[in-house]
């Protein structure tokens, strides 16, 4: 297995996907160094045991690039990455469009390289602290983006 030592926390809000998540970790006998954890990144992010807490946090589907940013970023120590799924066709000048550095900046977070080959991805990298206004409330990354 890659990386024996690390550790893992699974998000998801809902309940059907972290049951088959922990029925899935515990089939594969990783349950003491993997945890599944049901619930909403804008209520996680605030937790003491979650914040701040990450070398690597992944988003794939998670939503618009403002929200995927805003919901990541508090999980993240600094110096810490948050990869993020792109679309397929996002060429450089898009891929800055999508990642504005003063919106990012907001949550601590500058661009990182980009990933283009297949699968494509975005790095976005913990510079500071996530300030503790972040996330904002269930719903409102989404409703209302920062960028």
């Amino acid at each position: 297995m890659r990386w024996p030592d690390s550790t893992w926390v699974l998000l998801d809000g809902s309940r059907s996907r972290t049951a088959v998540l922990g029925a899935a970790v515990a089939q594969l006998g990783v349950a003491d160094r993997v945890a599944v954890v049901c619930g909403r990144a804008e209520d996680v992010g605030h937790e003491p045991a979650q914040r701040g807490r990450f070398d690597l946090v992944t988003a794939r589907s998670f939503g618009p690039p403002a929200a995927t940013a805003e919901c990541g970023a508090p999980f993240l120590r600094l110096g810490g990455v948050l990869v993020v799924s792109e679309p397929p066709d996002t060429g450089a000048t898009a891929a800055s469009m999508r990642w504005p550095a003063d919106g990012l900046a907001q949550l601590g977070l500058i661009v990182g390289p980009a990933r283009t080959s297949r699968p494509r991805a975005q790095v976005l990298e913990a510079a500071t602290s996530c300030p503790d206004l972040y996330p904002r409330r269930v719903g409102v990354p989404a409703k209302r983006p920062l960028f």
